[in-house]
């Protein structure tokens, strides 16, 4: 099974298009579908939804290059996931301590808004990620849509594990962790705080050392 989609990956003809349009304006961006970051033997899963426009799509790993990201490499490295220095850059050095991101969605959906569609589609790459990593005891889903593909791809029933920001469900197992999206709105709006954030990673670190 492909773990990556192609530099060209064509399934998704909205998305494809997107990326066309992309490279054309701004030809220096990595505009392709972002690969996974982290050790493949990382005992933490990560799922995300889709790279940002300016983020992911224009530096090619995940979360990396806006606000997002400051939030999410903070608070790994805060509670031991993270090592070096995040500086917004694929070449900053920064590395994955037993963990690894990977997104429910490769490829930069226009507005950030994948369709159902283009979710399921891209779902098999999830699927192959996912049974890659052979140590996975935690998973942490940021966002309905990505607490959503998570359940899917591991085989199981969205009506049975519902989304709720510092849930945890057994499954297959797993537990998964539900988290809000640190996204920029969602931390603007007061839905998701720094403090909520970091609990949810500390439990699912707590977790990891049963």
């Amino acid at each position: 099974m492909t773990i990556e989609p192609s530099r060209d990956c064509s399934l998704c003809p909205r998305l494809a298009a997107f990326r066309k349009a992309n490279r054309k304006a701004e030809p220096g961006w990595f505009n392709a579908p972002v690969p996974c970051f982290g050790p493949v033997d990382a005992e933490l899963l990560i799922v995300g939804l889709a790279p940002g426009l300016r983020g992911a799509n224009r530096t090619g790993r995940p979360f990396t290059g806006d606000f997002a990201g400051e939030l999410l490499y903070a608070t790994l490295k805060e509670l031991g996931f993270g090592r070096g220095t995040y500086a917004a850059r694929p070449d900053d050095g920064f590395r994955l301590v037993n963990a690894r991101i990977v997104n429910s969605v490769r490829c930069v959906p226009p507005e950030n808004k994948p369709l159902p569609s283009e979710i399921k589609t891209c779902r098999r790459f999830l699927v192959a990620s996912m049974q890659e990593m052979k140590n996975v005891k935690a998973i942490v889903a940021l966002g309905k849509i990505a607490h959503d593909s998570a359940i899917m791809a591991l085989g199981e029933k969205l009506s049975r594990f519902k989304f709720r920001h510092g849930t945890k469900h057994e499954l297959a197992g797993y537990t998964l962790f539900d988290s809000y999206h640190c996204s920029r709105y969602n931390t603007n709006t007061g839905v998701l705080t720094p403090r909520m954030f970091r609990a949810v990673f500390s439990a699912a670190k707590k977790r990891l050392e049963k």
